[in-house]
């Protein structure tokens, strides 16, 4: 059976929250790469500007890097096609240190990204994927630095991770 992935993690987001203290957010692949289309906020609210809509960098930010990591290499090669407009369709590749990065983000089951877009912010995403093991969506974790546990096998990672894998059970992966 089928399942809209949004309208089924949307309710887990406020337990993803409210478990970890942290925003959380849903992203979904869309037309110019991984887009925000939900929000919750943490019990605590952290002040970033992210709203619906926004478009996640795939090389700097957590949700961004868990899609680059899970999503097929030409569609991540054309969602930097934009951002690389200077190198000629032939030449785009992946820098050899992000493969590397992203082949750290296969292994752990998480992205990182510790004050990369903001100074003071932490990022960590997990994938979610379909009944075809393709990734549907991520799940991020947003919060001050100072209090989040960027550990890829910290508490923050197995309760994100333990999330993300309900979801794809739930989306029959």
């Amino acid at each position: 059976q089928q399942y809209d992935p949004v309208r089924l993690a949307t309710p887990v987001l406020a337990d993803l929250a409210h478990a970890t203290g942290h925003t959380a957010a849903i992203a979904l692949w869309g037309n110019r790469g991984p887009t925000i289309v939900r929000i919750e906020e943490a019990p605590s609210a952290v002040h970033v500007h992210m709203r619906p809509g926004t478009v996640a960098s795939l090389r700097d930010t957590a949700t961004g890097k868990a899609f680059a990591a899970f999503q097929s290499r030409e569609r991540v090669l054309d969602a930097l096609a934009d951002v690389d407009s200077d190198r000629p369709a032939g030449k785009r590749a992946l820098t050899r240190e992000f493969e590397a990065e992203l082949a750290q983000v296969r292994a752990r089951g998480v992205s990182l990204a510790i004050d990369s877009t903001l100074p003071g912010i932490s990022a960590m995403a997990a994938p979610v994927f379909d009944v075809n093991g393709r990734i549907a969506m991520s799940l991020t974790l947003i919060g001050p630095s100072a209090v989040f546990d960027a550990t890829p096998d910290g508490a923050l990672a197995t309760t994100l991770r333990s999330f993300a894998q309900m979801l794809s059970r739930r989306l029959g992966s």
